[in-house]
């Protein structure tokens, strides 16, 4: 069964967004692999880009960050893998239990991805303005997530309408396209109100720490993606957006924990019945604070309230104020009823 089809009560899905954080090195693909595996994710999810056929020399920088690119065009060139060195990713990430997704910025990326037997699609928050793109994901019946980061409510609308039309199977993931960004602009209600108008939402987040991912599963997310980076020491533009491997984990963690109790709802009465048995260990009741012989009246100074309950609950002290005891009691000795006289 497809991962996206088993997203059934609470079950969230965890991807590990490297992106290009690899910085062009195959071995650092690998490890990353590894890393997410390790965590605990579903997914791990990479980016596809064909230089010439996504983009021109005239592609501005959005950051400035390469040391060795003096175009966009040319960061493309050094980022892309072959046909045969994708696959190779793809058998590590099966081989730890993953899922391997891929996100294609050209018609020709998505082909490539298609021949290896990717089972869904992420299209990012950019390329929901390439018609052909769709018409090509949308042609091959699988899955799709759409991240919403650079949409506006009528064009996500609108999305949903076109894919719903196809009889796509698809989740919608609340985005804001800022690395990093800030809690204001996270959009936790945004995500409230995909909750329930589509049929799975998530939440695609580049804040760099863990907190909305594990705020969004609370209010209904199914997907989370986050970017990982190794270390906050790593090269590229998108580390300050991302968790490192250790934060990740712990927020897997999170997830995990916050699903089990979302599919474990409490029946309140059944559980106070059941805590009652040890009300005993937990309660207290009414015993002697010093030795008082037969006949004594008791005073509220002449007693305490102290654990177990092995005698008159001590919400009931009151009750014994101002009464005879009918015998002699040490201190410490737990007052019963019958020692209670007329």
């Amino acid at each position: 069964m497809n991962l996206f089809d088993s997203l059934t009560g609470n079950k969230v899905m965890v991807i590990g967004e490297i992106a290009q954080a690899h910085d062009g090195s195959l071995g650092t693909a690998h490890a990353y692999i590894d890393a997410i595996a390790d965590a605990g994710a579903d997914v791990v999810k990479f980016q596809t880009h064909i230089a010439a056929s996504e983009s021109t020399k005239q592609e501005p920088w959005r950051v400035k960050f390469s040391y060795e690119d003096n175009l966009r065009y040319d960061y493309w060139e050094r980022m892309q893998f072959t046909e045969t060195q994708w696959k190779g990713l793809k058998d590590h990430a099966e081989e730890r239990g993953l899922v391997f997704l891929s996100t294609p910025f050209s018609v020709d990326a998505a082909k490539m991805l298609d021949s290896l037997g990717m089972t869904m699609w992420k299209i990012s928050s950019g390329e929901v303005s390439d018609p052909w793109l769709l018409d090509y994901v949308l042609s091959t019946k699988k899955p799709i997530i759409f991240s919403t980061g650079m949409s506006t409510v009528a064009e996500i609308d609108r999305y949903a309408q076109n894919l719903t039309s196809h009889g796509a199977r698809f989740a919608l993931l609340q985005c804001t396209t800022n690395y990093p960004v800030t809690p204001e602009r996270v959009g936790l209600n945004i995500l409230e109100q995909f909750v329930g108008k589509y049929p799975i939402v998530g939440l695609s987040d580049h804040s760099g720490e863990m907190w909305p991912s594990l705020a969004a599963v609370t209010m209904g997310a199914r997907i989370i993606e986050t970017h990982v980076c190794l270390s906050k020491y790593d090269f590229g533009p998108d580390v300050p957006a991302s968790l490192t491997q250790e934060k990740f984990a712990e927020m897997i963690r999170g997830i995990r924990y916050i699903s089990e109790m979302k599919n474990n709802p409490v029946d309140k009465d059944a559980v106070s019945i059941e805590l009652s048995r040890n009300s005993q260990i937990f309660a207290k009741s009414v015993c002697a604070k010093m030795p008082l012989e037969a006949g004594t009246v008791l005073t509220r100074e002449m007693l305490a309230l102290k654990k177990p309950a092995y005698g008159i609950p001590a919400r009931d002290v009151d009750s014994v104020i101002g009464k005879k005891i009918n015998r002699k009691l040490e201190i410490d000795e737990f007052i019963k009823l019958s020692d209670i006289g007329e």
